[in-house]
Parts: structure tokens; C-alpha cells; sequence
């Protein structure tokens, strides 16, 4: 992996002594739109100013950097030979003095990766446009820096860039941008920002669609607060661009935060730009916040993916104070950070905006992720043990994000609302603009509180694993409850049990068919058997339901008689909320290979069309393809599949017509059609020879079916090239890339394996797009000959590739469609690969473990002798 793996004991060591005092930052990226050099890479020119102070005159430390070329480096005055201090990686800094100036003028190198600077030339329009994105380390691609979250300092940036262009950084433009001193481009100088990470500071440039708005706050006690509003995207995306919904929610959430942190926003004005080839959801640099530009719907999305952007959006409102504001003096504590955010986006998202449904959103997708990464091998405490830079970027997982704000949720429980408000007040003022651990949370949470966080602390944030809860009824002879007991246990590698706040509820037929809820007891649940009390006396139940409202972090399982009332009735259940959970109770069983999952299919069969709440609809339409992908027995996934089409179609037919069930729908049955006749009809919804009733068949949903033809071989490479003319647009260009990998030829899959892994012309984007086609589940017998290439060429890629696109590469080849000589060969590589780098290693740890329970699943789904 290029560049030099900064380790926590190299940071704490430079921590110790130095301290940053101030940062100038100059970028010339007027190059960004010269002709291509044929012979080199694409670079800018980058100068640094960096003023800090040495606690030991006359140590040494290293700054770091990664660029092709180091023209200059000066330190205290003295000119260094970049040649002896400058290894690629990083720059040497000997006989330091207590208070030093370094400056260092270098050629930066462009992004094609996501990371640093990245460039991109629009297709439809050939502009070009810039954003840079940094988290954890990537900073040092763009500017000489000490690159890790407790040598803050204010930032000042100038930025050189083509005439005409929108400049934007984290704070406000000091001035109109000034004719550049060759006459050629404009410069924009911006003022300082407040003491910031070097990971979130930012820049984002080039011929960009902007709009404006303001937000306005008056507190009792201090000046009215003005932020003025903008929000960005490319200029041939501007018709898709729905800006004032995007400022509604962002006045929203700033409504709320300073309802309840009592903190007024820190950093001035707050820019959104939607930018392309985007690597993660979103990042939160304060002032200049970044979102991928997919959350631009360019057709007919649902209610549930407007619910999803308004998420994202207050997650990373809620960064400006959890994270930008007070941020974790080491990876080590990522979740004080992104377990808060979570949590806070989902809160704010609930509490003030019109997505108020989404608690249930949360408990049935980010908990299931949760879940997932829970039972990996590679699982870890919230609070993880970070050793380096490749451990920081694996650890942005389901654990950080959504394991840490469902415990978050029990601590609510815990202590409450009040209590873990408050707590949130103080920790902003006592360490504005500073750097913290998890102590400094327990400390204000223990004030708060009254209570002894400690112990909790221990069981929630310093321990692995989830435990599961059983609840066990014994009833008397006149059939009602004598005892109901709560039964928790732990898997034998994370034995913890730990204190739950639960709320248990019953739940019985009403004569009209619905399940009801008619009696609910919330209790504290320790140690392996709690008796509930409260509950005894209530008629016999038909569903017993822990962890009712969702209240803990767990597994919810079912004694046999509520199972068996899920299997004939969970559609019945009234409350969305109480459905979710038992959604996500039967997922849970399924993946653990203790529910065939033929008979989670049949559940999806029955009770999915009336599913209300569009986003756990989509949720079990993701999670029905995976079943069938990789839970379902090889002999029956025909027939699964089958029936899973002609499912979805009749609900297709009997959806509201133009609704999001009925967009959902169509989707999910171009994911699992099967036989000629399905086809037939996806060649008739594309040419215009079928239609059904209120279903508009734009480019997004075209390309949808598309890909399903072309990986079936129902069509063929002219037909996405008639397609792609079409839609003569970046995201089209994306399309047509991963349908044509999608082609069911051995010649088609050597070519799109040797752009991926053979060569690196590819951007991030396209390299997603080609592994996606790649690897189509239906297409195992034309994928099994790269099992034994893929792991011979794990290391190297490992070693030459940077880590955003060895991580793609890793986890989106893995054979995870090859059964049990595919386990073979990843046992094999592990065995021998013990040196390998622990990231790495990690990577393909957690890949194998996903195809064992895919395995294991497979076998409940198909018992001995069936």
C-alpha cells in the first residue's frame, strides 16, 4: 500500500512535542483543466507554510506528505535537499527549535482514487471538477502536514484555480477572488478556520451548480447567529437538483442541534456539495460538507431514499459538534465521533423533520449491519484497538456506526434523555475545539447521571459481541402466566452478558385478524434469566416480543408458539416498529442458519406486498436477493428464484399505480427474474410493446432492466450501447461499464479481471461499476476459474494499489459465489499468509467468514437426506 502506515505509538510520540500553531495552504489547480500529459501523471502545485513549536529543542520529528515531487523544503530558514529529508512518505525534520517555520513547495499529484484532490471530466459536458477527501490519513496527498486529530490547528487557504470557477473551502472567502499574478486563472484567499484536523479540512472547485439560502437562530443570551446556506452539484446535474428540500432539512436539523446542545453552530457558513465519483456517503468538513452526488435522484426514487439523504445530512450536521468541534485524540475512539453522529441523525432526523418513521428505518437496515459486522471474526469493542492508519480506515464498520449508536439508544434508556443531553452541553463547552477520549465522555455522563458509568462502560463500549434474548413462559392451569423470564446468552468467543434496558411485550389476534399489543413491561434484564415481573396474571400470548420498541442492542429470539405466530401472521402485526423488529428477528434467524431460508422467502411471499413502511419493504427485497444468492440450497434456487418472480410481479401489478411500492417492486422483480417470459416482459417495458399502469420507465429503472437482460444474455452489447447514447451522462457511463462486465462470456470476464486487477487506468468509480458486473451470483461457472488468481494476486495488489481501491478489489472479487472449494482456498491463503498486512488479512478474514455462514445456511436450507 503506498505510502508510510503512520502507527498510534509514531503519533503519540510526535504529540508529545509538538504543537501546531497555524497552517498556510496555497494550491495552484489550474492544471486541473490542461491537456493531458501523456507522459507523466497530472499534478498541482502545492506550498505549505506550517508554523509549531518543539517541546525538546533540538528533537527530531517528520512531517508528512505524499507526492511525486518535492521542489523545495525550508526549515527555520534553511533549505533542506528534498533529495536526502523527502522519502515519498514523508519528510524528515532534525534539530527542531522551540518555536519553527516550515515551508515546503511541492507537485501534488491528482486523485483518480477518491483520495486526496480528486479530478473529474464530465463526459457530457467535459468540465472538470474537483473535491478532496481526506478520512483518516489522505490529507497529506494534497499538502505537507502532521497527519493524524490531535495536532489541530487553524487553517488558512488560497486556491489558484481556472477563471469562472466556484472555489469553496471550510471557511468564508476573505475578499472577491483576485486576477492571479500571470494573468491566468483566479485566486481565492479564504480566512482562517477555527483550530481543525487536518482530516476535515477541504477544498472543492470547478464550474459547479450552486444555490443559495440562509438560516438565521436568536438565542436569549447571545447575538442572533446568521449561516449562510449553499448547496453544489455538477451543472448537468442541476435539473435533478432539488435544493430546497435539501435546505429544509438542513434548517431542521440546525433547529434541533441548537435546541438541545445549546452549542451555536462553530464554523460560520455551511456549504453542501454533491460531488461525483464520491467513495463513502458523506464527510463532514466543517463548513464544506461533501455528500456522493447519487443522493441527486436523476429519476423516481422512494420515500424511503428522500428518508435515507435527510439521515445522511444530520449525521453530518451532527459532526460539527461531535467530532469538528470536540474530536477523538486517536482513531482508537472513531466512535466518539461516528457512534454520536449516527445516533444524533437518526434523533434529529426523527424529532424534526417529516421522516419521523425513522426508528424503524434504524432498526431494521443499520442494525442489521450492526449485526453482521458483530459476528464477524474481525468483531472489536466499540471503543477499538487501533494500531495504525490501515486499522483506521477498516474501522469506519457497522460497530463504529450503528453497533455504537444502538448503544447510545440503550443509554438513553439507561440514563435518560435528559441526563444524556446535558451530559452532551458540558462535554462541548469543557472541550471546545480540543481532543478527547472516553473518559472525558464517561466523566460529564457520570455527572449528569448519578450513576457509575464504569461498569457499563465496560459491558457496552470495552466488549465484542451481541447477545441474544429468549424469552421462557410458564403458565398456569387456568392459561395464564405464572412466570415469564427473559433468557440471555452470549457466543462462546464473547461471552459477555451485559445489563439491557428492555421493554417486553405481549401481543394477541383481535377477532378482525390484526396482532395487537394489549400488554408491555419495561425492566432491566442482567445475567442469564430474568424474571420480569409485572407480566404475571396477563392471559396467554400469541407473541411474545423482547426488546419491544427497540430500546437495547440484541438479538431477538422467539419461544416456538410466537414463532410459529410470525410464520402465520406477520403481517398482522399493527405497529410498524413491532414488525420491523420481527423482520429483523427472522433475518437474524436465517443468517444464523436456524430458519430455512426457503421459509424466510415464503415469509417475504406472503406478507412483504402489505408491508406499509416503504423502507423496511426495500430492506426485505435486499435481503430476500441475498437469501437467495447465498442462504438458499443450490438444488432449490431455481425454483426459489422462480417463485420469488412471480411474486413480485403480482405485487407489481397490484401496487398503487406511480407509488414507491410500485417502483420497488419493479425493481426488485428485474433483480430476480428467471425465465424467458420475465425477460419478455423487460424487453416490453424497455421498447414500450408492455405497460403497466402508472409505472413511468425512466433511465435509472431502464438500466436496472438492462442489466438483468445483459447478464442473462437476453441482450447484448449493442443493446447497452443504444442505451448509453440515451443517457450520454457520467452515471450512464458508470452503467454501461458494469453491464458490460455483466455479459456472460469468459472472454468479457478475462477482460473486465485484467482492467481491475492488472491495471490501474480505472477511477474508483469505474472500478466499482466493473467488479459489480464482474461478479454476478448467477455467473459462478465463469467466475471459479479466478479463485486461484485472486488470492495469487492479493498481496501484490495490496502493495500497489491505495487502500480505497484495495479494499474494492479485495472485498468485491472475493469468490464468495464459489462454495466450499472457494472456503479451501481462502483457509489455504490464510495459513500461509500470516505475515501478510493485518488489514488485509482482516479483509479477507471477514470475506470468508461470510461464505462459511452462507454455507452453513445452505445446509439448514437443505437437511441431510432431503
Amino acid at each position: 500500500m503506498p505510502g508510510e502506515n503512520l502507527s498510534r505509538e509514531e503519533a503519540r510520540e510526535r504529540a508529545a512535542i509538538l504543537s501546531v500553531e497555524r497552517y498556510d495552504v496555497a494550491l495552484d489547480v489550474r492544471s486541473a483543466v490542461a491537456p493531458d500529459d501523456a507522459d507523466g501523471e497530472r499534478t498541482f502545485r502545492s506550498t505549505t507554510v506550517i508554523d509549531f513549536r518543539c517541546s525538546r529543542p533540538g528533537a527530531s520529528s517528520f512531517a508528512d506528505l505524499l507526492a511525486p515531487e518535492v521542489i523545495s523544503v525550508r526549515l527555520n530558514g534553511r533549505e533542506l535537499d528534498p533529495a536526502k529529508v523527502f522519502d515519498g512518505t514523508r519528510i524528515a525534520l532534525d534539530g527542531l527549535a522551540e518555536r519553527n517555520t516550515l515551508v515546503v513547495d511541492a507537485r501534488c499529484a491528482y486523485s483518480r482514487t477518491g483520495e486526496g484532490l480528486h479530478r473529474f471530466e464530465d463526459p457530457e459536458d467535459g468540465e472538470v471538477y474537483l473535491y478532496t477527501q481526506y478520512e483518516p490519513a489522505d490529507a497529506r496527498r494534497v499538502f505537507a502536514n502532521f497527519e493524524q486529530p490531535d495536532l489541530k490547528a487553524p487553517f488558512t487557504f488560497q486556491v489558484n484555480a481556472p477563471l469562472g470557477w466556484t472555489v469553496l473551502s471550510n471557511s468564508e472567502r476573505d475578499g472577491e477572488p483576485s486576477p492571479a499574478g500571470d494573468g491566468e486563472g483566479a485566486v481565492s484567499r479564504f480566512l482562517p478556520t477555527q483550530p481543525i484536523s487536518t482530516y476535515i479540512t477541504a477544498v472543492v472547485a470547478g464550474p459547479y451548480h450552486v444555490e443559495h439560502d440562509h438560516y438565521s437562530r436568536s438565542f436569549a443570551d447571545r447575538a442572533v447567529l446568521d449561516v449562510p446556506l449553499s448547496a453544489l452539484c455538477r451543472k448537468s446535474l442541476a435539473r435533478h437538483f432539488d435544493a430546497d428540500e435539501i435546505f429544509t432539512v438542513t434548517k431542521q436539523g440546525l433547529d434541533f442541534f441548537h435546541d438541545n446542545f445549546d452549542y451555536p453552530y462553530p464554523f460560520g457558513k455551511y456549504d453542501q456539495a454533491f460531488v461525483p465519483e464520491y467513495n463513502i456517503g458523506a464527510m463532514e468538513n466543517p463548513g464544506c460538507v461533501t455528500f456522493r452526488e447519487e443522493y441527486v435522484f436523476r429519476g423516481k426514487v422512494t420515500r424511503a431514499s428522500y428518508e435515507g439523504r435527510a439521515n445522511v445530512i444530520l449525521h453530518e450536521m451532527a459532526h460539527m459538534w461531535f467530532g469538528d468541534l470536540v474530536t477523538m485524540r486517536w482513531w482508537d475512539d472513531l466512535w466518539l465521533k461516528e457512534s454520536f453522529a449516527d445516533f444524533m441523525g437518526a434523533f434529529a432526523m426523527v424529532e424534526a423533520t417529516q421522516y419521523d418513521a425513522g426508528w424503524i428505518t434504524f432498526a431494521n437496515r443499520r442494525k442489521a449491519w450492526a449485526y453482521r459486522a458483530d459476528q464477524l471474526p474481525s468483531t472489536h469493542p466499540v471503543v477499538a484497538d487501533i494500531r495504525d492508519l490501515q486499522d483506521a480506515k477498516l474501522n469506519f464498520d457497522g460497530i463504529t456506526y450503528s453497533k455504537g449508536a444502538s448503544v447510545l439508544k440503550q443509554l438513553v434508556a439507561y440514563v435518560g434523555r435528559d441526563a444524556f443531553l446535558e451530559a452532551a452541553r458540558r462535554y462541548f463547552k469543557r472541550h471546545a475545539y480540543g481532543n478527547t477520549t472516553l473518559a472525558d465522555l464517561l466523566a460529564v455522563l457520570a455527572e449528569t447521571s448519578g450513576r457509575d458509568m464504569a461498569g457499563w462502560s465496560r459491558s457496552w463500549l470495552e466488549t465484542a459481541g451481541v447477545n441474544s434474548l429468549t424469552p421462557q413462559v410458564v403458565y398456569g392451569a387456568d392459561g395464564r402466566i405464572t412466570e415469564l423470564s427473559v433468557l440471555q446468552t452470549a457466543a462462546e468467543s464473547h461471552p459477555e452478558l451485559r445489563p439491557h434496558r428492555v421493554a417486553v411485550g405481549l401481543y394477541r389476534r383481535l377477532p378482525a385478524g390484526a396482532l395487537e399489543r394489549y400488554a408491555r413491561v419495561e425492566t432491566d434484564v442482567a445475567g442469564p434469566v430474568t424474571v420480569v415481573d409485572g407480566l404475571a396474571g396477563q392471559e396467554r400470548p400469541e407473541l411474545v416480543l423482547v426488546n419491544d420498541d427497540d430500546l437495547t442492542y440484541c438479538k431477538i429470539r422467539f419461544d416456538e408458539v410466537s414463532l410459529e405466530t410470525l410464520r402465520g401472521h406477520l403481517g398482522d402485526l399493527t405497529d410498524p416498529l413491532a414488525r420491523a423488529l420481527a423482520w429483523s428477528a427472522v433475518w437474524n434467524l436465517t443468517r444464523d442458519g436456524l430458519m430455512p431460508a426457503r421459509d424466510y422467502l415464503g415469509l417475504v411471499l406472503r406478507f412483504a406486498g402489505s408491508e406499509s413502511d416503504i423502507g423496511v419493504l426495500q430492506s426485505l427485497h435486499l435481503q430476500a436477493r441475498s437469501a437467495l444468492t447465498h442462504y438458499v440450497a443450490p438444488d432449490h434456487r431455481e425454483e426459489a428464484a422462480r417463485s420469488l418472480a412471480e411474486g413480485a410481479l403480482r405485487e407489481l401489478r397490484q401496487a398503487e399505480p406511480g407509488s414507491g411500492h410500485q417502483l420497488a417492486w419493479a425493481r426488485f422483480f428485474a433483480n430476480v427474474a428467471s425465465t424467458a417470459s420475465d425477460f419478455q416482459l423487460l424487453h416490453g417495458l424497455l421498447d414500450g410493446s408492455a405497460k403497466i399502469d402508472g409505472l413511468d420507465v425512466d433511465q435509472e429503472l431502464r438500466w436496472t432492466f438492462l442489466e438483468t437482460l445483459i447478464a442473462e444474455g437476453a441482450a447484448d452489447a449493442s443493446a447497452v450501447a443504444a442505451e448509453r447514447s440515451r443517457d450520454d451522462t457520467a452515471s450512464g457511463h458508470r452503467h454501461e461499464v458494469r453491464c458490460l462486465a455483466a455479459r456472460p462470456s469468459a472472454q468479457v470476464k478475462a477482460a473486465a479481471w485484467a482492467d481491475v486487477v492488472d491495471s490501474d487506468r480505472l477511477s474508483n468509480a469505474l472500478v466499482e461499476a466493473t467488479i459489480a458486473g464482474f461478479a454476478q451470483a448467477g455467473q459462478r461457472e465463469l467466475t471459479a476459474p479466478y479463485t486461484e488468481p485472486y488470492f495469487a494476486a492479493l498481496e501484490r495488489v495490496w502493495g500497489e494499489r491505495s487502500i480505497e481501491i484495495g479494499m474494492a478489489v479485495v472485498r468485491g472479487l472475493f469468490p464468495r459465489h464459489g462454495g466450499a472449494d472457494a472456503l479451501a482456498a481462502a483457509d489455504a491463503w490464510l495459513a500461509a499468509r500470516a505475515g501478510a498486512a493485518p488489514a488485509l488479512r482482516r479483509l479477507v478474514l471477514e470475506c470468508r467468514d461470510d461464505l462459511a455462514r452462507a454455507l452453513r445456511a445452505q445446509q439448514c436450507d437443505a437437511p441431510a437426506g432431503s
